[in-house]
């Protein structure tokens, strides 16, 4: 009687048996395969090989996927630091915000950048950063739990920007000491996908961090 295998089977033997093709070296000739690049039929070593050039060229894409990430990485890691020495040359008080946000735009290419600072100290209340703010601004900061990247919906910080009406993406960042919102960092851009949701935003945490405790000393 004659015994059928079913494909399982036979992968399991072969499995089993590593020597199987060397013991029978003339059948990786014989055995003939469908190739799915080219639709023609090929060998088993010819197949085979078109897997593993398959496998190294994906290979070579994570790779090249990987370099592009420490390169983008690299960039953003010699602006911060940049900035961050814009940051110790200020001469602190009111020129602080002025040299961060000029600094923001400088070292990071953001075409526009505000703020602006509330229950600031007694003589920093007539400066510019200490302009009014409408409670709801001061509510939606205070509510911010990560930063905005995403479309202008016509915010009010957007407004406080120079040129307001060509701003189509943003990123709002809350300016908060010892756990209270002090304040609100507005960057914007006229390229809508300059700042998207799908953006990460570690890197944007961290300026934010870096933002509210360059500020602090400000507050009242």
């Amino acid at each position: 009687m004659t015994v059928t295998l079913d494909s399982a089977a036979v992968a399991r033997y072969l499995a089993d048996h590593p020597r199987f093709f060397e013991e029978h070296a003339g059948l990786l000739g014989e055995v003939k395969l469908s190739s799915p690049l080219t639709g023609k039929t090929v060998s088993l070593q010819e197949r085979q090989m078109e897997v593993m050039r398959a496998k190294y060229n994906a290979l070579e894409l994570r790779i090249a996927d990987l370099l592009r990430t420490a390169s983008d990485n690299n960039t953003i890691l010699n602006r911060f630091h940049a900035w961050h020495l814009a940051l110790l040359r200020s001469n602190g008080g009111a020129a602080m915000a002025r040299d961060l946000v000029d600094g923001l735009i400088e070292h990071f290419s953001v075409p526009q950048a505000t703020l602006r600072l509330w229950n600031v100290a007694p003589e920093h209340a007539d400066s510019w950063f200490a302009a009014g703010v409408a409670e709801d601004a001061r509510l939606f900061a205070a509510s911010l739990r990560a930063p905005y990247c995403g479309p202008n919906k016509d915010f009010e910080a957007v407004r406080w920007l120079d040129d307001a009406a060509a701003v189509r993406s943003i990123v709002l960042l809350p300016l908060v000491a010892e756990g209270k919102t002090f304040g609100l960092l507005v960057l914007g851009s006229p390229d809508a996908e300059r700042f998207s949701p799908a953006m990460a935003t570690d890197f944007l945490v961290q300026l934010g961090q870096s933002a509210s405790t360059a500020l602090a000393p400000l507050r009242a």
